[in-house]
């Protein structure tokens, strides 16, 4: 009996499971996180041919002022466009199916490479623009959609594993985007064009065998209300030798198709007081994850590698350094998702994430007074990247998977999705200014975020590991009331 469970168990990991996962991550996640990094390396080139191509094209030349709008536009717009892809999401997963998704993301991310390739022989900053908002509703559909999609894809012991994957594809991806900026490849005035639009192959290749992708059992039977469907991709994707597992499944499935309660449109969802909290925790999560400063820390953490002796040059190198870190720590996120208890997690990042923080804010403000500070400064920046990645890099990604059942998920996720491209915005746009008036203090919001997102974790978040939504939901629907367990 025990040589037949394990063997299911080994089943539940099929070649199509994990082809549908690297699949998606690679060819979705990676750009997604690829289009955020590859700006920074080129931004002075970039600007500079936006300049020209306004004189010659326009015949006027642009302020300092005027040129630093344009190319804030830039980049922001990649950031409107992600939070109109979130919030489109929702409605999009529930009408076409989530396999569907994620193809409408893979032709906008290919129409916006295909416009960064030309943009540059065509002269045209309007291209450049309209290519960084494209891509940006391509990420923001991703980061609504992909986790979601593959927790309905996964056998119930590894949800959560596969959940994390979005969140290791968008970090791997901002590594790949800054080494791709490089000087030495395509960073200069003449490539840099090839750096925006490189990932193209990468879309290609992964989605390649595309016709092979399940859609999700979950909504197939309860969406569409078409249970053969359903079975039909349980079998493949679980195999003919886990019928047991298959027949939980259909159970559960069946169980949350059957209940009337289920509300699935956005307006009844937000109107429906059982899912307040939850929408809370998804919300604080994605945008806590954004306003816990880790955007900021790679932003500033070239000028402190350079008050700690590093040439400009150097201090780039040890900035791609610290993404490194970045990536190779978020690689143990399937690990420990699929180990160890989400709260437990979750209180541990975000308490020594706050305390690093504070620590920098403090020995940074002091940097020039002790000869040893700014190696401190760096210990504590690379020790606030370490712990990041144990819970508030991964958890926020997924967590709406595993608070919400099927029907409401859409919403959850989408709602979570444009609270983080909200407060990434907010922290592109705020963060220059704040620093120019706060100085080394612009870390300590950041540090006391951190310290809230610990609380709601303590005292509203439900440890969902090894649980199924439908038994999560009940704890989390009374709103503060709720008593976890």
């Amino acid at each position: 009996m025990g040589s037949e469970n394990n063997e299911e168990t080994k089943q539940t990991w099929s070649k199509l499971l994990l082809l549908v996962a690297f699949a998606t991550t690679l060819g979705a996640a990676v750009p997604t996180g690829y289009c955020i990094g590859v700006i920074n390396s080129p931004a002075n080139l970039m600007k500079a041919w936006c300049n020209e191509t306004v004189i010659e094209k326009y015949g006027s030349s642009m302020s300092e002022g005027g040129l630093d709008i344009l190319w804030s536009s830039v980049v922001s717009v990649f950031l409107v466009g992600g939070a109109i892809g979130s919030l489109s999401g929702a409605g999009l997963a529930n009408k076409f199916g989530r396999k569907v998704c994620l193809f409408i993301c893979a032709s906008l991310f290919a129409i916006g490479a295909v416009l960064f390739f030309f943009c540059r022989a065509a002269k045209s900053v309007e291209m450049l623009l309209l290519g960084r908002i494209i891509v940006g509703l391509a990420s923001g559909l991703v980061t609504a959609t992909q986790p979601m999609y593959l927790s309905e894809l996964a056998p119930p012991a590894q949800r959560g594993t596969l959940g994390v994957f979005c969140g290791v594809g968008v970090t791997g991806g901002v590594v790949v985007g800054q080494v791709f900026s490089l000087a030495n490849i395509f960073g200069t005035a003449e490539r840099w064009h090839y750096a925006l639009s490189a990932y193209l192959l990468l879309v290609i290749v992964c989605y390649l065998p595309s016709f092979l992708f399940p859609e999700s059992p979950k909504f197939l039977y309860v969406i569409k209300s078409n249970p053969e469907a359903a079975k039909r991709e349980l079998l493949r994707l679980r195999g003919p030798n886990a019928n047991k597992l298959i027949e939980e499944e259909i159970v559960e499935m069946q169980a949350e198709a059957n209940d009337d309660m289920q509300s699935s449109s956005f307006g009844d969802v937000l109107r429906d007081s059982r899912f307040l909290l939850p929408l809370i925790i998804v919300c604080c999560f994605q945008g806590g994850q954004q306003l816990s400063g880790i955007n900021a820390i790679f932003y500033y953490s070239v000028s402190i590698f350079t008050k700690a002796g590093f040439s400009e040059k150097n201090a780039q190198w040890a900035n791609l350094f610290a993404g490194c870190l970045n990536l190779c720590i978020s690689l143990l996120g399937p690990l420990l998702m699929a180990t160890c208890k989400r709260r437990t997690l979750m209180m541990l990042s975000s308490s020594l994430c706050s305390i690093f923080l504070f620590g920098i804010a403090f020995i940074f403000n002091y940097i020039e007074s002790v000869s040893w500070f700014p190696w401190a400064c760096i210990v504590c920046i690379m020790c606030y990247i370490f712990f990041y990645q144990f819970g508030l890099g991964p958890i926020p990604y997924f967590i709406g998977s595993e608070l919400f059942e099927v029907a409401p998920r859409p919403v959850a996720m989408s709602m979570g999705s444009l609270s983080s491209w909200a407060c990434n915005f907010i922290i592109g746009m705020a963060f220059p200014s704040l620093q120019s008036a706060w100085g080394a203090f612009v870390f300590l919001p950041f540090s006391i975020t951190c310290v809230l997102l610990f609380l709601l974790t303590k005292f509203y978040l439900p440890e969902t590991l090894g649980r199924d939504p439908s038994e999560v939901a009940p704890l989390v629907s009374k709103g503060f009331r709720s008593k976890i367990k």
